[in-house]
């Protein structure tokens, strides 16, 4: 046992999305600094979720255009998918991302990265079990929790007694499950879904609620699962897994339809049920920080828990899990610790992307939302079959729809089922962070033939 405590400036425990250039941000102020990472340098985004899966899901969409070729009027043979070699095309990017964050830290002149698992043992004191050598004290008058989440289980009956992959173990398959059973409508549920049936895989994908991706709107979400069956994977809606047990073809689950139940066999059980917060073994309570109900630290809107000096960030603190969300809490920290500034995170605007093809692009507040809340709004909704460029590409599945402040104008929010979603997304959040009405974007002239060109048609067909 090491009984001398180090001293340090600020320590950051995890090496994640806003871990990593907090740790070069601070020693850049001059400030001694140690980042601990028990795991992998970047986090789950580079390791095991953005980086992997968008790559993965890239492959699928080869093979997608491949048997599709036809459309195009080219042709092609029979297509053949390998996951061994989608696997290591998928890890080189990994490994070449992952090595360029470590660089960074490494190379960046009063940094320490510790290779460690860091408990409390104080509110500003932690024990560091290395991996190599012995025990570990070290203080700080700041210090940053940047550990992110896991996957969480549903209580199952029999899961346990079950192989089941989950985000991150599906995505090391050598081979191709026959029948993939998806417990799950969310992102992560869709994503490996439709990917695994591009690869060649039969999908089933189950969702308890009365639809996919809850937080859409019902008509955005009916045109997903569209989209979905159009590719050949069955979505069965308020469909909720009761048991799990073994069969011949590998797993059977037992459905619960309302009253009546029914089996299902598959090969694979994929569970995609959400995340919880990776806090296990920081003894949280040695310091005093406060979490929430459902364990995720708890913080302000300054990111500071209710100990004065300690942090969360990322996924960990229960904020929107998204990478660009857990940089943006970086953004905040360092312009409230080392430039002075009073950064928060009162009304940041949250994009995201679904990951599924075409892609579903989504900013600010939905229909539903507005009209929740009491607001006058009109509706701007267009099919991505009346988008000039989408025709020409053959990519016309999807819809365009924005909401606009009925006083004022602005667009409140977008969602983008369609080619190239994110992107067209992002063309009106610089809009709303400019706060630009919408006849702006009606009006403008767009380059022919661009997807850009579709806000014209799109906010012409205002209603309301």
């Amino acid at each position: 046992m090491q009984d001398a405590t180090e001293r340090y400036d600020a320590i950051i425990i995890g090496a994640g999305q806003s871990g990593g250039p907090l740790s070069t941000a601070f020693a850049g102020a001059g400030r001694k600094t140690a980042i601990i990472e028990e795991d992998q340098v970047g986090g789950a985004c580079i390791n095991v979720a953005c980086t992997p899966t968008k790559t993965m899901v890239a492959s699928a969409r080869v093979a997608y255009l491949a048997r599709r070729a036809a459309d195009y009027g080219v042709h092609v043979g029979n297509v053949r998918v390998d996951m061994s070699e989608v696997r290591g095309h998928k890890q080189r990017v990994v490994e070449s991302f992952r090595a360029s964050t470590e660089r960074r830290i490494t190379s960046a002149k009063g940094v320490d990265l510790l290779r460690a698992h860091a408990r409390f043992t104080g509110p500003h004191e932690l024990a560091l079990e290395m991996r190599d050598g012995p025990i570990r004290h070290v203080s700080a008058d700041i210090i940053v929790i940047n550990t992110g989440t896991q996957p969480a289980f549903p209580p199952i009956e029999g899961l346990d007694r079950v192989s089941t992959l989950d985000s991150t173990s599906i995505m090391e398959l050598d081979a191709l499950p026959e029948h993939l059973l998806v417990i799950g409508g969310g992102y992560v549920g869709l994503e490996f879904g439709q990917m695994f049936r591009r690869f060649g895989s039969a999908v089933t994908i189950l969702e308890p609620g009365k639809q996919v991706l809850g937080r859409e709107d019902p008509d955005i979400s009916e045109e997903v699962v569209k989209i979905l069956r159009e590719d050949g994977i069955e979505v069965l809606l308020e469909a909720r897994a009761e048991r799990a047990e073994r069969a011949a073809s590998g797993v059977r689950l037992t459905l619960k339809f309302g009253n009546n139940q029914r089996p299902l066999d598959g090969s694979h059980v994929l569970v995609a049920t959400g995340r919880k917060p990776a806090t296990g073994g920081l003894d949280l309570a040695a310091a005093g920080v406060a979490t929430t109900e459902r364990g995720f630290v708890q913080v302000d809107d300054r990111l500071e828990t209710n100990v004065p000096g300690v942090y969360a960030t990322g996924d960990v603190n229960g904020e929107p899990a998204f990478t660009h969300i857990s940089y943006d809490d970086f953004r905040i920290l360092r312009a409230n610790l080392i430039q002075g500034g009073n950064a928060s995170t009162k009304d940041r605007v949250v994009p995201y992307v679904v990951y599924i093809d075409p892609q579903l692009g989504r900013v600010g507040i939905s229909e539903t939302e507005a009209r929740n809340a009491g607001r006058r709004v009109r509706v701007a909704k267009m099919p991505m079959n009346h988008v000039a460029r989408a025709d020409e590409t053959s990519e016309t599945r999807g819809v365009m729809k924005a909401i606009v402040d009925g006083e004022t104008d602005e667009i409140l929010g977008c969602a983008f089922l369609g080619i190239e979603g994110g992107e067209l997304m992002s063309m009106v959040e610089i809009a709303m962070l400019g706060h630009v009405p919408y006849t702006v974007l009606r009006d403008g002239i767009f380059a022919h033939p661009t997807l850009a060109e579709s806000m014209n048609n799109l906010f012409s067909s205002l209603e309301g």
